[in-house]
């Protein structure tokens, strides 16, 4: 065992010091984002160089059902190989013994990558970029609540209750009082992330009551999807150990502010690093006008991914801190497209669509999947948005189900993300929107029981 434990990463190494491993949790991404897998001894995971799931679970809706996307073969749930990422081996430090974490990739059994397993699909969408001699970058940022414990999903969702005492307040966005009053949680957020070797960039509070801010330092994609992964389960962990609940939901509470994954992107040339989006002398390149064409022009097929819930669209609310449209503008939170204030080597391009309940996998592979369309198309995008731009009209879906007709006729955008995903995605979701739409809401007993 000492062996492949002397090659971990820094982190890990760092926190087994002195400790005996007691276990591994061998773990991949399902299309929701939940970790499935196994957890195994120590000294069986050093025995084995991979392990078997069904690929059924990516066959599975957010409630447990399942969409009949097995293909010609059958539901018969045959094995999938998975193997080690040893890169991404990280602590587990909530747990009671000594635990790491391992992301595993998926093939079948022609060794070939499972094509709908996202962190492959986000693998596939880099390979593209670095065929054209390009290295995508990105910078995600995490919103999220702390809410009072629920336990009964009939009652609405309530703040927390922070360390003064009382309900988490709303309208308090980077209030350092507002911070302190989840200082606890906070406190062991830092200390997870610590163990597992993940630099934070900040956290601040934002607008909505118990709603805070993750952002994370730029960099490889897949890697920050894995950190984003990682994070979600860190952060329930840490709230946990508070009496409390962390929701990645877009919209968890009625008439808060929504909860976004804003994705920053540039792209740099693989030879020499330079920054494809400045020229020279520091001015803006039509490479940086036809990435954010591709946004605006494929970000509306993109929406069933980066939105996949019928919750998502309750975020996009006109003057609720979320985007309504596709306008761009330089350093203008209004629009669904923002060009950060940054210096020529730092010029980037915001994303303000997607959301947090998004698998991270997905959402960033198809944010770059719009990009490198506009990139490859070389169109122009529309002329840059001056002013409020939720008083401009609305050009995205509204609901899930226009969102995957849109997605299901987007030719374009599936050659980026692989057909066989775009297959297998659009039966699932169609399924679990199905099994939505069998559910009678509190609005429609109240105001059409009696009065229709």
């Amino acid at each position: 065992m000492a062996d492949w434990t002397s090659k971990l990463p820094a982190a890990a190494q760092l926190y087994l010091e002195g400790k005996r491993l007691d276990e591994v949790e061998c773990i991949i991404s399902d299309l929701p984002g939940i970790a499935r897998g196994k957890a195994v001894p120590a000294s069986k995971f050093a025995r084995q160089d991979y392990f078997h799931l069904p690929d059924s679970i990516f066959y599975q809706t957010i409630t447990g059902d399942w969409g009949e996307a097995a293909g010609e073969e059958g539901f018969i749930e045959k094995d999938m190989i998975l193997k080690p990422d040893m890169s991404t081996a990280t602590a587990a430090p909530w747990t009671g013994d000594w635990t790491l974490q391992v992301i595993h990739d998926a093939f079948d059994r022609a060794e070939e990558p499972v094509p709908f397993s996202p962190r492959n699909v986000l693998k596939r969408v880099c390979q593209l970029y670095h065929d054209k001699e390009w290295k995508p970058v990105v910078a995600p940022e995490m919103e999220f609540f702390l809410v009072a414990r629920n336990i009964d999903p009939a009652h609405d969702i309530e703040p927390m209750m922070g360390r003064s005492g009382r309900p988490a307040a709303a309208r308090q966005a980077y209030s350092m009082t507002a911070v302190d009053e989840f200082g606890p949680v906070i406190d062991d957020i830092y200390d997870f992330a610590e163990a597992q070797g993940f630099e934070i960039d900040g956290i601040t509070q934002e607008g909505g009551a118990g709603q805070l801010e993750i952002n994370l330092r730029h960099g490889d994609p897949v890697r920050l999807a894995d950190e984003v992964f990682f994070f979600k389960r860190l952060i329930r962990e840490a709230a946990l150990r508070h009496d409390c609940f962390a929701t990645f939901m877009a919209k968890p509470i009625a008439d808060e502010p929504g909860s976004a994954m804003h994705i920053h992107h540039s792209v740099l040339h693989l030879d020499g690093g330079a920054n494809l989006f400045s020229d020279g002398d520091g001015g803006e390149t039509e490479a940086f006008q036809h990435f954010i064409a591709g946004l605006q022009r494929h970000l509306p097929s993109a929406m069933a991914v980066v939105a996949p819930y019928v919750n998502s669209y309750r975020r996009y609310v006109k003057d609720q801190a979320a985007p309504i449209n596709l306008q761009w503008g330089r350093d203008n939170r209004t629009t669904g497209i923002r060009v950060p204030l940054s210096t020529p080597e730092a010029r980037r391009v915001e994303n303000r669509l997607t959301g947090m309940d998004c698998n991270p996998y997905l959402g960033i592979a198809a944010s770059l999947a719009c990009g490198y369309l506009g990139l490859t198309e070389a169109r122009m995008p529309g002329a840059e948005f001056k002013g409020d731009a939720y008083d401009s009209e609305a050009d995205i879906p509204r609901e899930l189900g226009s969102a995957l007709d849109m997605f299901e006729g987007a030719a374009a955008l599936h050659g980026v993300l692989g057909e066989e995903f775009a297959r297998v995605y659009s039966i699932v979701k169609r399924a679990e929107y199905d099994e939505f739409l069998q559910v009678i809401s509190p609005w429609e007993r109240e105001h059409l029981l009696l009065n229709v």
